[in-house]
């Protein structure tokens, strides 16, 4: 059974929620409805399918500065506009064609009266760019909104265009880590080969080329072929914020003073020689970097990037550590041409806490001006907050919150600094931080939306999106499902749910296939049937794929860990169809979830250990079987009680990583063990003294410092110790229930679509005195002890003894 809304009103809805959310001017209509005026242009001398940079500027006149100037900008593949020499925005937010996104910006804040120029930095990256990027070709379009910026339409005005000869791919250091990277090459900048002064407005590009069409502009459902089909931004622009200067921790070759001021003066490094300066941010970010120099022609500037530094065998340490340590990472390589005040930055943002500079200069000085980041991310706003009587939480907050900022930019991210990546296992803790912290659903709902894209003709979604590189991880298809009932939960926007349901049949549509029916179990399983990261031997790495995290029986069949997890899944889908009343589809689900729990119960289930074994055979046992048990109800009541506190400590096992930690403490609050949450937060307060300004993938020996997944705390803090979650569908009520564990006092506030919700709870001998605010409008209940308490929109007070 498949449900579908007409097409017309599928495209309507998806164009008017888009404007909506971007916050950015919504196009004319003629512009919503058929073909642009405006083309995709290029220089056609250039090759499209390399790495390339083109420099674009389009010239004209303003007899009055405009109130309203609105131009549609999207490029292949991405793009940096200026309006006479001041930064407006890049872009275009990251996306896969056949739905590329365009950005709707009025330029009139950066019009004069008289002569005006639009530049564009246009990139593409051929078969060597990021995975996270999908772009094809080197073309970009501006289409001016009709009646107020036709003057600079492309294709139907004249635009200049000359390929950036000073820029090409740098080979850095990054192959020394031994590690997957899914970035694009480092950046090399020939100051001499750079057309320096080229985005002002009396800049003479007499010499360029004149852009030429290469392909007509048409939004998305116009017409029956495109290969990029023009969509409206979902997302805000991304955050651009000045950082405060690093601090020097090492410097060769030059004398410095030990910090990198606000103020403090340039300093050179003689010609002939060589130096090099270690710079300290104090902690993890994503920026541009931003070096100032002059001078030294011939010199050669290396900018390297790390998170962390290593020792000789390229072990971290303690993050904090330099002595004995190198940077090893990413790098980016400058050539100055001898000229004053040269800026230099990159056109890809850069993540790090320690950069080096290494300089080697000619027959020339050179002096180093300033160093410093632009800070760039995605613009949440810290709406929610936790305060309690332990002062290591605080921290845990600061840090957690750092950890979810970095990997939030067009889209998702799994980690900033390996792979930019926007993979489902990551993006579901992502996006409870980002309904509980930020109270922003946008990026969540990018993040369903581009998942549901991405399906394959079997039905399953890609593991990752978007992504140059397929990749299938059939269990990260459940966590999509589980992504929508979420967002169901916590959002009232049934149609966008709505609009999901044919994606979710078929996913499950998929697994169904997949039974056997011998054993009822799940069978044999095609792609990569991860669940968690483990380096433990009853979960072995392929020796054929070298693909780990894949429990006994994923591939061959008969997994008891995913199956449950099926079990979980199928029940959340069942409330989503029972939600829109197609109860024939809801039941059929239901039932299928009931079946696997018994068949797993009846072969799995070891009487002599009281565990749930990972396959039949009973010969290996995990935390995630277990925890995937309680979740999906295969055991509940006092014996889910019983097996959650023994499978929490329990070594034999194969132990949850820092990302499955999400599920199996889930599943000890569900088995009403939620008090232990706050006490099971060691291995995040160890990573703090460990030096760590963000969380990392996996708490020891981690490849990556920074990973969303690991921040979960925020979301629990609020969640599971203030006891904050929907009682209903849209959050149209609300449930409190408290897990204080060791805390005397703790204060949550989260932002509900309806206001905000704050909870200061107090511990009174063996009750509580709370203060709880709703919405006006918003009802529920609160529960302490068994005990439960109406609540309704406004500020009360509750005392329970």
């Amino acid at each position: 059974m498949r449900f579908r809304l007409p097409v017309a009103a599928v495209f309507l809805f998806a164009w008017s929620v888009a404007f909506a959310q971007s916050g950015l001017p919504t196009p004319a209509p003629e512009l919503q409805r058929g073909r642009w005026p405006g083309h995709w242009v290029t220089d056609l001398s250039v090759p499209r399918s390399d790495y390339a940079v083109l420099l674009a500027r389009r010239n004209f006149m303003l007899s009055t500065k405009p109130d309203r100037f609105v131009v549609h900008v999207s490029a292949d593949a991405r793009y940096l506009l200026k309006v006479n020499g001041h930064t407006v925005c890049t872009g275009p937010q990251w996306s896969a064609a056949p739905l590329w996104r365009y950005e709707s910006i009025d330029l009139a804040p950066w019009l004069q009266t008289g002569k005006n120029v639009i530049t564009l930095r246009v990139r593409s990256y051929g078969d060597g760019g990021p995975l996270s990027n999908m772009g094809h070709r080197l073309a970009f379009m501006v289409q001016g909104d009709p009646g107020e910026a036709g003057d600079v339409t492309t294709g139907m005005t004249h635009w200049n265009v000359i390929a950036d000869a000073s820029t090409r791919p740098f080979r850095d250091e990054r192959d020394r880590l031994h590690t997957y990277f899914a970035l694009g090459p480092g950046e090399s900048h020939d100051a001499s080969l750079y057309p320096w002064g080229w985005e002002a407005v009396d800049f003479d590009d007499s010499a360029w080329h004149e852009a030429k069409a290469v392909a007509p502009g048409l939004p998305s459902g116009a017409g029956g072929e495109s290969t990029s089909w023009l969509s409206p931004r979902t997302t805000p622009l991304m955050e651009l914020t000045p950082l405060p200067q690093p601090g020097v921790r090492r410097a060769e070759g030059v004398t410095l003073s030990p910090t990198f001021a606000p103020g403090l003066a340039p300093f050179t490094v003689p010609a002939h020689s060589k130096a090099s300066v270690l710079l300290d941010q104090g902690y993890l970010t994503n920026a541009y970097p931003q070096l100032t120099v002059s001078g030294g022609k011939s010199a050669r500037v290396r900018l390297g990037y790390a998170e962390a530094l290593v020792d000789e065998k390229i072990h971290k340490g303690n993050r904090n550590d330099v002595e004995g340590r190198q940077l090893v990472g990413t790098g980016d390589e400058f050539l100055p041409d001898g000229g004053a005040d040269r800026l230099f930055t990159t056109d890809d943002w850069r993540t790090f806490r320690y950069v080096e500079l290494k300089v080697e200069t000619g027959a020339e000085p050179l002096v180093v001006q300033n160093f410093f980041g632009l800070f760039t991310g995605y613009p949440f706003v810290e709406k929610g907050s936790f305060t309690s009587d332990d002062p290591r939480l605080a921290k845990v907050w600061e840090v957690g919150w750092r950890t979810a900022r970095l990997c939030a930019y067009e889209t998702y991210m799994d980690c900033p600094f390996y792979e930019q990546l926007q993979y489902v296992g990551d993006t579901r803790i992502q996006s409870l931080i980002s309904f509980y912290v930020a109270g922003d659903d946008r990026l969540v709902r990018n993040a369903i939306e581009l998942y549901d894209q991405s399906r394959i003709p079997e039905g399953i979604t890609q593991s990752r999106y978007p992504s140059a590189s397929a990749q299938l991880i059939p269990t990260f298809s459940l966590f999509w499902i589980d992504m929508v009932h979420d967002y169901w939960r916590h959002r009232p926007d049934r149609e966008f749910v709505r609009a999901r349901l044919p994606g979710v049949h078929d996913v499950l549509a998929w697994y169904e296939r997949h039974l056997d029916p011998a054993t009822g179990l799940l069978g044999a399983l095609p792609y990569w049937p991860f669940v968690d990261w483990t380096n433990d031997k009853a979960w072995p790495v392929d020796p054929q794929l070298a693909l780990g995290g894949v429990p006994p029986g994923g591939r061959e069949g008969g997994s008891a860990t995913i199956t449950l997890q099926l079990a979980y899944t199928l029940q959340h889908a069942a409330d989503l169809y029972d939600a829109f009343e197609l109860h024939d589809e809801a039941a059929h689900w239901a039932q299928l979830a009931a079946q696997l729990k018994k068949s797993v119960t009846a072969q799995c289930w070891d009487a002599e250990r009281k565990l749930y074994a990972d396959t039949p055979a009973k010969k290996n046992f995990s935390q995630h079987t277990n925890t995937f048990a309680v979740l999906a109800g295969a055991i509940d009541g006092p014996a889910a009680h019983d097996l959650m506190r023994r499978i929490a400590d329990d070594k034999s096992l194969v132990q949850s990583s820092a990302y499955f930690s999400f599920y199996l403490l889930r599943a000890m609050k569900k088995a009403g063990l939620g008090d232990e949450y706050v006490a099971r937060l060691a291995p995040w307060h160890q990573a703090i003294a460990e030096g760590f300004t963000t969380f990392p993938e996996i708490f020891k020996g981690t490849r990556s410092d920074c990973h969303a997944w690991s921040a979960s705390p925020l979301y629990e803090l609020l969640a599971t110790v203030c006891g904050i979650e929907p009682a209903s569908a849209g959050f149209a009520t609300v449930r409190i229930e408290p897990h204080l564990g060791t805390l005397q006092r703790a204060e949550g506030k989260v932002p509900h679509p309806q206001g905000e919700i704050v909870a200061k709870l107090q511990r009174a001998g063996t009750g509580v005195k709370a203060e709880i605010t709703l919405p006006a409008g918003v009802s529920g209940e609160f529960v302490w002890g068994g005990k439960s308490v109406a609540l309704k929109g406004g500020a009360q007070t509750i005392e329970i003894p």
